[in-house]
């Protein structure tokens, strides 16, 4: 294989390990004339993909293109256990019902960027439910509790007192089992998997297998650009945003951040990336380039016709002063004292909660009637009629009218 094959398989990876081995692997493929088996696991612990999923996603598709076997594997054995990486407490187990409700979402989402004609679609609990509890104790003596606590997430818990479950110590092995069971040649994973992407290679050779080669990703930083993605944060952009909004959000990040998504999440050519940053050294417009990567992520979630809809509104909205077309339209109840604002904003579906309507407020990211509001006492009287607003993206347009008399 040339270098530049290499360099597009490889980009935006954090680690290859082996290096070598992995590329020995890829070379001997193109040579035979055979695929290699790239696994990559989600386990569905939650029924909503963000951008930061997708850097997985994409690295198969990435390996898909070139040739090779895509495995899409649906954890929904280990789902119900919750992968312990990067965490410093026992994770919630989940039920194999909430499990499965949440795989069927997962499914919906993931062919909007694998090709299904080349995709193997696995379930873990295939070959995990058959384990049995002899099949588990002779997995379990593949390793020893003094490498499991190598772990830093296991040892920082040891050394603070914190407890560490059985079942979590088992989750790597069981992980690690995947592999052998589905004789992955390559597996993929976030940094926080590396400790049990190499359980896999352990046990692939306790078991008579060739080892995987294992390519770490980085994790994926929110729109703030600091903090990792996540739904929690809100930092997020969904893969079932809707595309106004998707585009918004994407609209919102740094000129410095548009680089590292276009490098993680663009399909565009490391070539032409180089040209792009080229064109910025030599006085192009960083929007430009940022409504071309918002709009190439649209399109991939929602078509081609829907993100130029949604480029034309966000140009028309932010450059031209236009508001949305489709501001809700909401009617609240107030007291005769008063509706605080930041509980109208909860109401309004604006913020999560009332105390997020008073950060927002204090963070001077709310605007009632295009008004910038900084008093966190600010109240909405019955009979008032305004257009309410968070950050750049969200409005919401209320009349408020008396609330029922208590007898």
């Amino acid at each position: 294989m040339t270098r530049p094959i290499f360099e597009e398989i490889e980009r935006g990876a954090e680690e290859i390990l082996p290096r070598e081995e992995f590329r020995l692997r890829l070379t001997e493929a193109a040579a035979r004339g055979t695929r290699l088996r790239v696994k990559a696991g989600f386990d569905p612990t939650a029924k909503d993909l963000h951008l930061g999923h997708t850097l997985l996603l994409n690295k198969l598709r990435a390996f898909q293109d070139a040739g090779h076997e895509a495995i899409f594997l649906i954890g929904d054995f280990t789902g119900m256990i919750g992968d312990p990486s990067g965490k410093n407490e026992t994770r919630k187990p989940l039920t194999r019902e909430q499990v499965e409700q949440n795989a069927e979402t997962y499914k919906q989402q993931v062919f909007k960027i694998l090709d299904p004609g080349k995709t193997t679609v696995a379930f873990n609990s295939r070959w995990l439910d058959a384990l049995g509890a002899e099949g588990m104790l002779r997995l379990a003596a593949h390793y020893t509790v003094a490498r499991m606590l190598e772990r830093d997430d296991f040892a920082k818990r040891y050394r603070e007192g914190q407890p560490i479950a059985v079942h979590e110590l088992l989750y790597p092995l069981l992980q690690g089992y995947d592999s052998v069971a589905l004789k992955a040649d390559v597996e993929l994973g976030g940094t926080d998997q590396k400790f049990n992407l190499l359980v896999g290679r352990s046990l692939q050779q306790a078991y008579g297998q060739r080892p995987q080669c294992v390519m770490t990703l980085p994790i994926l930083e929110g729109l703030d650009g600091v903090q990792k993605m996540s739904k929690s944060l809100n930092n997020y952009v969904a893969l079932n945003d809707p595309p106004n909004e998707m585009f918004g959000k994407l609209m919102s990040i740094s000129d410095t951040l548009m680089w590292r998504y276009y490098e993680l999440l663009s399909f565009r050519p490391l070539a032409e990336l180089a040209r792009l940053k080229r064109s910025v050294e030599e006085g192009a417009n960083p929007r430009d380039l940022k409504l071309e990567l918002a709009g190439e992520l649209v399109a991939r979630f929602h078509g081609t016709a829907a993100a130029q809809a949604a480029r034309a509104a966000f140009i028309a909205q932010f450059s031209q002063g236009a508001l949305p077309a489709d501001i809700p339209e909401l009617t609240l109840a107030a007291p005769a004292s008063g509706l605080p604002l930041a509980r109208a904003l909860k109401e309004a579906g604006l913020v999560a909660s009332s105390a997020e309507g008073y950060r927002m407020i204090e963070q001077r990211a709310v605007r009632v009637d295009s008004q910038r509001v900084e008093d966190r006492s600010r109240l909405l009287l019955p009979g008032t009629r305004c257009l309410l607003q968070v950050g750049s993206r969200r409005y919401a347009r209320v009349t408020l009218v008396a609330a029922p008399s208590k007898t």
